[in-house]
């Protein structure tokens, strides 16, 4: 059994795809939930073709180049063809925020706005501007990205997990532009000290926020980047290793 791929959180709680010889099945991560399985070897996860699971051993995780998809759009700052059907679609563009203080704008198309930016994991977020098509939407970016940024590293997002969203500094930010519309949103993680991040599947679920999955085991709590388990092997038994304790030391 292998995890060959993985569901952040939006309307439904975070979940694991495995494949076990070719069939795919999904395992959602709901709060409250017991894991349990160890990590075994990681190699690349192949490639789900039409809910068939196409193994692949390449040693190259989470995926070898032969399996992994290349997004065109990724460093795009409008200066393209549009050589997607989806570069023509409506986009938005918005700002989110990670606590306490991380900010990064970023465009989607219109549609899946509240989507991204709960795959994201974002706890605040403000869609500034509807634009024709993803060209002009990426122009847009490059500008505000020169002072707010456009990427917000997995570990910075760990660090805020316990905390808010610093309100000060979230409106002088808001107040350079003339929002559409606003979000909040909460996860109900309940957390009082920042988990520790770490790379396992065993122990209680805490709940999960984008693809990162909180989980408490042997009284330490831990973040888990849900992206660093796709590749492993599983086997159903609790975890065997020493984990680093949770001293309460990152409040």
């Amino acid at each position: 059994m292998q995890v060959v791929g993985y569901r952040a959180r939006v309307d439904e709680s975070a979940a694991l795809l495995l494949g076990t010889d070719g069939a795919v099945r999904t395992e959602p991560l709901e709060p409250g939930q017991q894991v349990s399985y160890s990590l075994g070897e990681r190699h690349c996860a192949g490639t789900i073709d039409e809910g068939t699971h196409v193994a692949c051993e390449n040693p190259t995780a989470p995926h070898c180049d032969r399996h992994t998809d290349r997004w065109p759009c990724a460093r795009c700052r409008g200066d393209c063809a549009m050589p997607l059907e989806s570069c023509h679609e409506e986009h938005a563009v918005y700002l989110a925020a990670f606590a306490p203080a991380t900010f990064k704008v970023g465009v989607t198309r219109s549609w899946r706005l509240e989507r991204r930016l709960r795959e994201q994991g974002a706890d605040r977020a403000a869609h500034l501007r509807t634009v024709a098509n993803g060209r002009v939407a990426r122009q847009i970016e490059a500008e505000i990205a020169a002072t707010v940024g456009d990427s917000v590293r997995v570990p910075t997002k760990i660090e805020g997990l316990h905390r808010s969203v610093e309100e000060p500094a979230w409106r002088t930010l808001l107040d350079e532009f003339e929002p559409i519309e606003t979000f909040e949103f909460e996860y109900g993680l309940g957390l009082t000290d920042r988990p520790i991040a770490e790379t396992l599947l065993s122990g209680t679920v805490v709940g999960s926020q984008g693809r990162l999955l909180v989980v408490e085991n042997s009284g330490g709590t831990y973040a888990v980047d849900l992206r660093d388990t796709v590749g492993y092997e599983l086997s159903e038994d609790s975890v065997d290793r020493q984990l680093q304790a949770n001293l309460g030391a990152f409040s």
